[in-house]
Order: C-alpha cells, then structure tokens, then sequence
C-alpha cells in the first residue's frame, strides 16, 4: 500500500489548477471516511443502518436544494457533470424524437465544454434525430451572441449554456439570455452547466426557466465520482441508467453514500454563514489581484485573454508575451507550482477552442495559460503562491527568457556552442562562439522573440542569419531576423539566403563555416559545414531539408531532383566524419542529435549509396519512387523518415535509480530545460555529488555529443519532469550507440 502513497510535504507543490479539480477538504474527507467505515449502509435497506444511509442521502438533497435554490424540481446524484449532461441530452432529444418542426437546430455556446457539443452530435446520431448542431457565437470578451439565439430559438429542440467558463472564468447573463430564449420559444428545453459556478456565484434555479443543470463536486473541494443533476418540475426525463430502481427509478444503481456524505458537509459549509471556509467575492477579487502583481514582476509583458470585470475572480487566464505556455509550465512545475494550458480537459490539444471562439490571436490560443484557486483558499496560500511566482525571475533572467532590470546583468552566455529550437517540426539552429559571436541558422519567424531576448541580453554579434534554401513550407525569415537584428549585425548586405556579401568564409572564434553547394531536395540547397580549425573536422553539418533524422528529404517538391540529392549525398560523405553532426530543417521523428555514422545505419537508401551498394542512377529510380509512395501516405512534407526500430529504453522507478547511482561509473543526466533544472536540488533527492549530475536539455543534445560530454562507456540515468522527454533522449542516445542508458519512469512526478 505505502508505494502508492506520495509525499505529504504540504510545501512541496502550491496548487492553482482548481478549475480542474480540488484537494478533498480535510473536513469533507473525514465525513467521506466516516461514512465508508461507520454509515456506510445501502439507503435501500430497510434495517437501521440502511434508513440511516437513507436520511444521510435525503438530507443531502435538501441540502442541495438550498444552495442552489431548486425549492421545486428534482435533484437527481450522479457520478458527475458529465453524466447529468448525457441524460439532459437523452431525456430531451428523445423525448424530441417526434417533432414537427422544420429544420431542427441544437445549440450550445462555441466555449462551452466539450463535454457539451460532443454529447449532443453523439446522441444525435444515435437517435436519428437529424437535427444540425450549431455553435453561439462569442463576442471577444467570451459573451453570447444574443441575436444569434434569437435567430434560431424557435427551430431549437435544444439550447445548452453555460453560467461560468471553465478556461477563462467569463460568466454569462443568464436572465438575459432567458429572456432572448422565451420570447422566441417557451417549450425549447434549456441546460445551463453549473459546473464553474457553485460556490462562486449567487444560484436561484427555481426562478427561472432553466430545464436542466449540472454539477460536480470535485470542482469544490468534494471528492471525484459524485455530482448532482437539477432537473425543473415537468422537464422531460428519460432514466440514463435503468436496473435496480434507485432514486425513485430515476438513476439505478446503489448510491455513492461517501461521495454523498462529501456533498453533504460541502453544502453545509456553503449555507453555515457563521463559517470561514469559502471566502467572499471581495477578498477572492484581493486574491486575483495579489497574483496578478506576481506574474506581471516575474514576467513583465502578459496579455489576458479575458475582461475582469466580468469573470469569476478564481480564474486568471493569461499568455506571456514572447514566451511558449509549455516553457512557462514546465518552470512552473518544476517550482511546484501546478497551473495549465487551457483546459485540464483537453491537454492534447494544440490550441484553445474557446481563445479561438473568442477571436484571439494565435499566439494567444497557442500559448494561453490557467491559473485558477479555489473559495476555500487562504491568505497564507496566496502569499505563498506570490512569493514562489516571483522567485522565479531570477531564474528567468539567468537564462535569457526574460531581459534583466539589473544594472549589472549576467555576462555569461547562456549558452555557448549550438542549441536547438523547434517550431511545429521545423529546427532553428543557434551557434554562440566564447567571444559573443553568435549564428543563426534557419530562422523561424515564430522564434524571433525568444532568439532576440537572448541576443539583447548577451549583447551577442551577430555574424550571419543563413537559410539552407528557400523552404517550401515557410516564407524566409532571414530579412525580418537581420531588421530586428540590425543593431548587432557585422555585416551590411548579404545574398538572398543570408551569406554575407564578399565573404568566402565565416570565422567563428577557433571556428569557422563555409558553404556546400547540395542540390537535390531544392534548386538552391546549401549545406554550412562547421569545421575545427585546428583539427580540420567538420563538427556540425546544417543541411537544411536534404536530410532529415534517419530520413531523405523530398524530391517530389518543387526543385526537387533525385539525381543531384545523389551527388550532394557523396560529396557529404567525402568531407564529413563518422561523427560529424547532422542539424536538419525539420526532425519530424523528435531525435534531436544524429550523427553521419547513425545516418548512414538508420537510412538504407542512404547507406546503399555511400557504400557503392548501387549506382547514382539507381539511386534516384529509388528515391523517385520512395518519395511518391510516401507522398500518398503523409502530408506534403519536406522530407520522409523511416521509422527507426529501436528498444525501448529501461525503465527504473526511484530505487532503482538511486541503486544504479551509487556506482561511481554511473551518472544522472537531467534533460529539462535549465530553468527547470534550476529549480530542483537534485545531487540531494539522489544522493549524489553535483559533479555527477548533467544538465543536458533535448535542445542541447548536440552539442552535448559534440563537447564529448557523453561517454559510451558510462551509465547514464535519464529524468525530466514526466518522463517523456527523457525518454525520447533515451531512444536517441540508444540509437547513437549508447548502450547503459535508463529512463526514471515517471520522472520528478514520482520523485
């Protein structure tokens, strides 16, 4: 049992995610134990411990009732809002199913929860009720287009809103969007998602015309599995769940008495005006504004995706200025500080739906963050989530993620030698000398700001901003990237791909780059080879797209020949080492760091080529071949990668881990950024002294390899914050050879 249980170390994390669930109250917990050890009877029993249950669970309803003002109506147990918003849906769409109207629409707020619009195109289809489902739209600040409903209210079979967004906190008008709804239709059926609200705004359901509403009580402070579904008297009701006849027949199945018993102490805390426990709306607003001042010390320039003034004061939703929302997540959580991006619920996506729906900018839907808290929260932890916020700017200014108000900034680069960032796929590539030169290579219009705090802050010279060729899937960069660079520029006029004119070769400190003519994937493909001046080497090769991470680039695109991919793929091999680094324009397989020799292995058309396996000629009938098969299987990338068959790397848990540690062969390498890195004091969680643990991020793979870092011969531990990207550095570094190479399973979460 006791490996299932984290640390209790209640400094340990400050939690502001509470719009996508609470800590269970200490209180409420207590009930919730009770009630599973002590009244933990069948309210369908007919013995004593059963009416017991039964009074439990009846009291609980009453208690609903008054919170949120449902005198009348039925309150219906759930397992949470989800399943109250399938049977308001069921209920109505069948009892819907043998309706006249022409033309039928279903309509739901283009922010509500997804749980919303899914439900109803599901059940829609399922029923056959055929019905188009349309979405209100949003003015900027998040309101309901009013028009828009009344446009469409009397061919509804349904309208579904919500009172408070679980993203942003904007709440709506509920009495003005009732009085929109009746006067075009009295009978239309009407849910309201109550989610968001309980506990933050004033509810009397009973007053209005509300069909259904939802609840769930792990939203506040009430444990996960329990919610409650407000169902207006003469509403239509079709049971969701049949069986045993429960809740009057209207919800089989025995009742979650302990998640009943939580909802019986959080609505008693609700309507006890003596107790403290849920804070009002003027010391929460005091609360918001408190970390409001924190994230504008820490970071300067926000954009909030919302209006205050009309948002619940619980959720702040907000986008750093020339920062990603994952950059500022992942150094947030490694302080142990949980907020999110967006919705809990839709973590995979890529983007916010309700920014989107709202009309912001895509960097905004892009890189939006959520900062919630809960009533119940407390001045102490507001204070101390504050000061831990605004912990963090040093660490930000350390690595040039935000500019230094100091007069006497860090000197020190951030990062010298070659660092690499990434851009939906595509790689920019970043060259910084001992003496402040720094390169830029296929820039990315997205990454401007980033690369121009870090060039500002270092006071950087900047020799040369090159693309590889003219991408197919971007415009250049270089002309923006020289005017934003332009104070830092050694250089005045430069060729359409960013050479600098009159120059043959750039030097780079004990350095210096030249230029490879290697057409094939475009007619103006160059590679930049890197070389040691001392030993002559090439160290890295910026081949653009005409290789990408165990693949080729595409010949199918315009430019594109198979024939002279091949003669620029022997002219690589005559002038590169076994261990020269490649640095591709795209890496679509997450590698990150891959050497000529690993190219070689894991591309066979490659390896066929420089080997003499096959002619030029045969080569490209390959190639030509190859590329139009693939085009037919993926989008119109720039190149195509064969799916690399590799192991997966060891996984250890923390013993394991401290066990493989205590060689002194054995070394743990932390692969999170190093603003993350810098917030953990890892030689103490591993026991370990500082020398033996490395700070080596994914984007400084390379020239980790490259600094000769890494040796094949040592064991390696791998962690970052969850797991993954250690991972993913894990099956690099296997790929490359390295053969004692284990990933912490879980990473510092499990810590």
């Amino acid at each position: 049992m006791s490996d299932l249980l984290l640390s209790t170390d209640s400094t340990s994390q400050i939690y502001l995610d509470a719009n996508a669930t609470t800590p269970v109250l200490p209180c409420i917990a207590e009930v919730v134990s009770h009630t599973m050890q002590i009244c933990f009877g069948n309210p369908s029993s007919s013995h004593i411990t059963g009416i017991q249950a039964k009074h439990l669970l009846e009291q609980t309803r009453n208690r609903a009732r008054a919170v949120i003002g449902a005198h009348d109506g039925d309150i219906l147990f759930t397992s949470g809002a989800t399943e109250g918003i399938q049977t308001a849906v069921v209920s109505t769409l069948i009892a819907a199913k043998n309706h006249s109207i022409d033309k039928p629409v279903l309509l739901y707020g283009a922010t509500e929860h997804k749980a919303v619009p899914n439900t109803l195109i599901h059940w829609n289809e399922v029923l056959g009720i055929n019905a188009q489902v349309l979405a209100i739209p949003v003015s900027s600040e998040g309101i309901l287009d009013l028009d828009f409903i009344a446009s469409h209210a009397d061919k509804a079979l349904m309208i579904c809103t919500m009172a408070v967004n679980n993203e942003t906190g904007v709440y709506q008008d509920l009495a003005a969007i009732e009085t929109v709804i009746r006067a075009k239709n009295t009978d239309v059926a009407w849910m309201v998602d109550c989610v968001q609200a309980l506990g933050k705004t004033a509810l009397e359901l009973s007053t209005t015309t509300i069909d259904y509403a939802p609840f769930s009580g792990h939203k506040l402070y009430a444990p996960k599995g329990i919610g409650v579904l407000y169902i207006r008297q003469g509403s239509a009701y079709t049971p969701f769940i049949a069986g045993g006849g429960q809740e009057s027949g209207m919800r089989s199945g025995t009742e979650n008495l302990p998640g009943i018993a939580g909802l019986n102490k959080l609505f008693n805390l609700l309507l006890d005006e003596t107790d403290d426990t849920f804070k009002p709306v003027n010391v929460l607003h005091n609360y918001r504004e408190k970390l409001h001042n924190a994230l504008q010390y820490t970071f300067g320039k926000l954009t909030f995706n919302h209006k205050f003034e009309n948002s619940v004061p619980t959720t702040l939703n907000f986008s750093v200025n020339e920062l990603s929302s994952k950059e500022v997540m992942d150094l947030f959580d490694a302080a142990g500080i949980r907020i999110s991006g967006g919705s809990a619920c839709s973590s995979g996506a890529s983007r916010s739906f309700v920014l989107d729906a709202m009309g912001k900018s895509n960097w905004q839907s892009e890189n939006a963050l959520r900062l919630s808290f809960g009533p119940a929260t407390t001045q102490t932890d507001i204070d101390f989530a504050c000061e831990r916020i605004r912990s963090l700017k040093s660490i930000l200014q350390a690595n040039c993620l935000i500019v230094s108000d100091s007069e006497s900034p860090q000197q020190e680069a951030c990062a010298l030698g070659l660092t690499q960032y990434r851009h939906q796929g595509a790689c920019c590539w970043l060259y910084v000398t001992s003496q402040r030169q720094a390169l830029i290579i296929d820039p990315i219009a997205e990454l401007l700001p980033r690369l121009e705090k870090i060039v500002t802050t270092q006071e950087l010279q900047v020799v040369a901003i090159l693309d590889t060729h003219a991408h197919q899937d971007r415009m250049s960069s270089v002309e923006l990237f020289n005017a934003a660079f332009s104070a830092h520029l050694n250089f005045c006029e430069s060729d359409p791909l960013g050479w600098p004119a009159n120059v043959s070769v750039i030097e780079l400190g004990e350095t210096r780059l030249e230029r490879l003519a290697t057409l094939g994937h475009s007619v103006d493909s160059l590679s930049y080879l890197l070389r040691c001046n001392k030993t002559e080497k090439v160290l890295y090769c910026f081949c653009g797209d005409l290789l990408l991470p165990a693949g080729l680039g595409n010949t199918c695109l315009q430019g594109g020949d198979a024939m002279q991919m091949a003669d620029s793929l022997n002219k690589l091999q005559q002038r590169l080492s076994p261990d020269s680094i490649i640095c591709s324009g795209h890496d679509y397989q997450q590698c990150f760091a891959i050497t000529w020799q690993a190219q070689i292995q894991q591309t066979p058309l490659l390896a066929d080529l420089v080997k003499n396996h096959i002619t030029m000629t045969e080569f490209a009938h390959k190639k030509q071949i190859s590329d139009i098969e693939d085009k037919g299987k993926f989008e119109n990338l720039c190149g195509y990668a064969t799916q690399i068959d590799t192991a997966s790397p060891l996984q250890v848990d923390v013993a394991h881990a401290k066990n493989l540690l205590s060689n002194a062969n054995a070394y743990l390498i932390d692969t999170r950024e190093p603003y993350e890195h810098g917030a953990n004091d890892l030689p103490a969680l591993f026991d370990i002294s500082k020398q033996r643990v490395i700070n080596i991020p994914l984007s400084r793979m390379a020239n980790a390899l490259n600094d000769g870092q890494l040796s094949k011969s040592q064991c390696y531990v791998l962690l970052c914050r969850s797991g993954n990207r250690s991972k993913q550095a894990a099956v690099n570094l296997a790929q490359l050879g390295f053969e004692q190479v284990y990933n912490l399973n879980g990473g510092m979460a499990l810590v």
